[in-house]
């Protein structure tokens, strides 16, 4: 066996160590000096300094070099990119190979999902092979060797499993779930909600107001969620709620830090330009609004989160306006 993991960014490339002491994986980085430091030294100091990586893992700057005779691919590409770079590997990958997606987004423009834009670019793919890894999985923490756990998402059980075996180890846990829908639309709606929680913390409130908006942003995700065909289930497991948990109350998530710094009155473009990686939610909100009006589902903390992101709104009216709503039942 041989696992292909593209995208060397930070989660990518804490899943390849976790890939890498049990199968031979080579990972793909945009960038050679990544690659070459990751391949020589056994360190990746753009994404994750610090850390030593596994001696038995693998790095190219060569695309299909990386994909070519593996026999699963992980997709680790920010969603503007995941389209680009599945169309320029997918010459070399066989129809029958496993596709495993950890991109928590949403496609601009076509409002895919990226096992949408699997298919879309691989339309003899078989789509039972086609699925996510998704959950409460901050990459730092991963690579500490902190205990943690995640979801295996896909249709073929058979596929689920096998990944499961591989990369789990005694301080990661792997499920498997065949919720391919839902557990993607956490992903992606999550990230917007973990934006809305940086916006509360950077204005300095406490744990009443996360708790409150945590647990509207849940009925926000599984809203939509089920709307677009998703198990109910799915939200109250590790790809909804445990997802949510972690991106909402952690200053490592990337989301979280976009709101904390507009919560501080700070410009999103200067908040942006001092990332070293990309905030999904910042490029997802749109989307998920869209898909929101699609479903025709409300999510009053995503339509703020878009009216500060685009609008400019400011974070103090935004949130003020959602506390001042017309008054509802909890499970209406």
């Amino acid at each position: 066996m041989k696992y292909a993991v593209i995208g060397a960014g930070s989660w990518g490339t804490a899943v390849a160590t976790l890939l890498a002491p049990n199968v031979p994986t080579t990972i793909w980085a945009r960038r050679d000096k990544i690659a070459q430091g990751i391949d020589k030294k056994h360190r990746n100091k753009a994404y994750l300094k610090g850390f030593d990586l596994p001696d038995e893992l693998r790095a190219t700057s060569d695309l299909y070099e990386a994909v070519e005779d593996a026999d699963v691919i992980v997709m680790g590409v920010p969603s503007h990119g995941y389209r680009d770079v599945l169309q320029r590997a997918s010459g070399h990958i066989p129809s029958q190979t496993p596709i495993i997606s950890l991109t928590k987004g949403i496609e601009a423009g076509t409002l895919m999902r990226m096992t949408e834009v699997t298919v879309d670019v691989l339309p003899d793919h078989d789509p039972d092979v086609i699925g996510v890894l998704t959950g409460p999985n901050l990459a730092r923490e991963i690579m500490n060797g902190q205990p943690a756990a995640t979801v295996i998402a896909v249709p073929d059980p058979d596929v689920g499993e096998a990944v499961q075996r591989i990369i789990a180890n005694p301080s990661f846990r792997v499920y498997t779930n065949p919720d391919v829908v839902g557990s993607e639309v956490a992903g992606a709606v999550k990230n917007v909600m973990a934006i809305a929680a940086g916006m509360a913390a950077g204005k300095g409130y406490g744990d009443n107001t996360l708790a409150t908006l945590v647990t509207r942003a849940l009925v926000e995700v599984a809203r939509l969620g089920v709307a677009m065909g998703g198990d109910v289930r799915t939200f109250s497991g590790l790809a909804g709620i445990g997802d949510l948990v972690a991106t909402c109350n952690s200053s490592q998530s990337r989301n979280h830090q976009v709101g904390y710094g507009l919560g501080q009155g700070r410009d999103l473009d200067d908040i942006i330009d001092d990332m070293n990686m990309v905030a999904e939610g910042v490029k997802s909100t749109s989307g998920v609004l869209a898909l929101a009006n699609k479903y025709e589902v409300e999510l009053p903390i995503a339509e703020k989160v878009g009216e500060v992101l685009y609008d400019r709104r400011d974070v103090g009216e935004a949130l003020h306006e959602l506390m001042t709503r017309e008054p509802g039942s909890e499970f209406g």
